[in-house]
């Protein structure tokens, strides 16, 4: 499998029976959601297997999610069912994603380190023309000293973020997180061990 291929690569990984990164939500997006209330719409980008999607939509959020991979859109679907919410999943490639089509309050990207230096300035500018104004934009991360660990993600330095570049990025937002930490994540055999990661939750001007 290659993150040159991410369609196979991901479908592949979706397969089996088993959730890939887990059925709990990611760890930093459970804490941070209370920021985001009930009846407010989000969009998941690359939601894999949808846990974090029917997280959400579990809180009353209205939700539309994508994935590029079938087998990781069918669990999503599965699993929404099984907990009885609704979410709007979609199977789609980032790089094709219509960040036009319609504004959020928030939109929610976790572990999204497939994406290339050279794809993901055009990616990151869609994501943050898809927050409506005053709302929010909340991403986790890996930071390049997670290529050491080898405990998830491409093993790619070059995928990894840095502190500095998300300030550059989302200079003229307001940072009300911004944080750089290593610490052992559990989430299927995904992401499993300590990680070096990097949470962000940024809000876009009014």
């Amino acid at each position: 499998m290659s993150f040159d291929d991410p369609r196979g690569t991901w479908n592949a990984r979706f397969a089996g029976p088993e959730f890939h990164f887990g059925r709990a939500p990611n760890a930093f997006l459970a804490r941070e959601a209370a920021r985001l209330a009930r009846g407010q719409s989000v969009l998941c980008v690359a939601d894999g297997e949808g846990r974090n999607g029917v997280f959400l939509a579990a809180r009353g959020l209205e939700v539309t999610a994508f994935d590029i991979a079938a087998n990781g859109v069918a669990k999503a679907r599965a699993l929404a069912a099984e907990q009885r919410v609704r979410i709007d999943v979609r199977e789609a490639d980032i790089r094709d994603w219509d960040w036009d089509a319609r504004t959020y309050d928030a939109v929610v990207a976790i572990f999204i380190q497939f994406l290339t230096p050279a794809e993901r300035p055009g990616v990151f500018r869609g994501m943050q023309r898809a927050v409506r104004p005053g709302g929010l934009l909340l991403l986790e991360g890996y930071r390049p000293a997670q290529v050491a660990y080898g405990t998830g993600g491409p093993g790619r330095t070059e995928h990894m973020y840095t502190r500095d570049w998300l300030e550059a990025t989302f200079a003229g937002w307001q940072m009300l997180r911004l944080d750089a930490y290593d610490a052992e994540i559990r989430e299927g055999p995904g992401h499993a061990g300590m990680s070096a990661l990097v949470d962000l939750v940024a809000r876009k001007p009014d």
